[in-house]
């Protein structure tokens, strides 16, 4: 009897047997295999007695682990089989001379293949194009500036009269960057806190959490380096999570020294409500003067279809007071919606906490959204956006104030 347990284990663990238990619904499929192996056993006279009985329950452990070797080396085999068919078909558009990178990773293959549509596939592949083309632009820029820095020194060199010893004394980027470092721990004791919302993870594409992540880290440099650092909280982070991978690709080892505080914790369990203002651009009160003793919560969003009013339904879930920009006030808005980048509010936010100035930390916003400042007169600010407006539209400006002003015209006309 054990005899035969110990064969039919054998039997199950060989590959033919594993692709018959597969399909073993199917039995027409294998009908010949099952007696061209059970044959040698019916000839040895291994079984003597008909009425002894095998053992199921080992038979049916044998079974299922065959199942499984089998539909796992089959999911393996589809997997590799995808990815390599991505491969070539990336490789393939490449040769056509389309948008395509030259290289290409097995992750960014597998988010590739997650893409809905074709279109999406192409639109992803030219941000990778894009991407490759940039790193390769500046990589060239880096060894031009390494070669005219060899250049200067050779020419520094060839002059061994010029005094080359003076009293300024040459500080290295690592003194600098201790200096930096040892404020930033400063400010995580005796600093202003300053909070990024990382709850808005399903609220956007992959794209954009690379794009969010991308524009805090440059938040994070620019808070390193500034006069008085904020504490900044990384509130709602999940390990693991999108926002987390993103981050780890940009820090690498450098992630887990950051003096930063990192909490799966919300700020309403942190901080007190009557201290906190969420900052959003859709906040209908407006933020006159910047207050050192509030707690300012910034959304870590970046939305290219500009979907309005997520980050002020969550304060007002949360009952928490809101506020936005004087950009009306301060500034003659031309074109664009009214959402800055998170590395431009950082400016912003820190320029105000250091003079106070709202004409200073508003010259962070593009250009290219504004036409001027308020402060000028309003005759010239009207002409300067009508400028703006006949380069933009043309003759149909042109008709638009037409028809504005025979709309005025009647207006006075009724009155009289």
């Amino acid at each position: 009897m054990q005899a035969v347990n110990t064969l039919l284990k054998n039997l199950a663990r060989c590959s033919a047997f594993s692709l018959a238990v597969q399909h073993g619904v199917k039995r027409d499929l294998f009908p010949l295999r099952r007696t061209l192996v059970l044959s040698p056993c019916l000839k040895e006279g291994t079984l003597h007695n008909a009425s002894e009985k095998l053992d199921l329950d080992e038979w049916k452990k044998v079974m299922k682990s065959g199942v499984q070797e089998a539909s796992e080396i089959v999911s393996e085999h589809k997997e590799l089989s995808t990815v390599a068919a991505a491969r070539e078909v990336v490789e393939m558009w490449r040769l056509a001379g389309r948008s395509v990178p030259e290289n290409i990773s097995d992750d960014q293959l597998k988010t590739l293949m997650e893409c809905p549509s074709k279109a999406s596939k192409k639109k992803y592949l030219k941000f990778l194009y894009l991407k490759e083309l940039y790193k390769k632009n500046d990589k060239r820029k880096m060894e031009e500036k390494r070669e005219r820095r060899l250049e200067s020194q050779q020419e520094r060199d060839s002059k061994p009269d010029e005094i080359k010893k003076n009293s300024f004394t040459f500080l290295w980027d690592s003194a600098i960057n201790r200096m930096h470092n040892w404020r930033v721990a400063q400010s995580m004791i005796f600093g202003q806190p300053l909070v990024f919302d990382m709850s808005f993870e399903n609220d956007m594409s992959p794209r954009e959490i690379a794009n969010t992540v991308r524009q805090i880290v440059f938040s994070e440099s620019s808070n390193r380096k500034s006069v008085d650092p904020f504490h900044i909280h990384f509130c709602n982070f999940q390990d693991n999570s999108q926002y987390h991978r993103e981050f780890i690709k940009h820090y690498r080892q450098a992630w887990d020294k950051l003096l930063i505080t990192v909490t799966e914790q919300c700020y309403t369990e942190l901080f007190p409500k009557n201290k906190i203002i969420y900052l959003t651009a859709d906040s209908p009160k407006v933020m006159k003067t910047f207050d050192h003793d509030k707690v300012y919560i910034v959304g870590s969003m970046v939305d290219r279809n500009i979907k309005t009013g997520v980050s002020l339904a969550r304060a007002k879930r949360l009952g928490l007071e809101t506020a936005s920009l004087p950009l009306d006030k301060y500034l003659l808005w031309s074109t664009g919606a009214k959402n800055l980048t998170l590395d431009q509010m950082m400016h912003i936010l820190l320029t105000l906490k250091d003079t106070g100035d709202w004409s200073k930390a508003l010259e962070y916003v593009p250009k290219r959204k504004y036409c001027g400042f308020v402060s000028r007169s309003v005759s010239d600010l009207k002409k300067s956006l009508n400028q703006m407006n006949m380069l933009k539209l043309g003759k149909k400006w042109e008709d638009v104030q037409e028809r504005q002003f025979a709309k005025n015209y009647s207006k006075k006309l009724i009155r009289k």
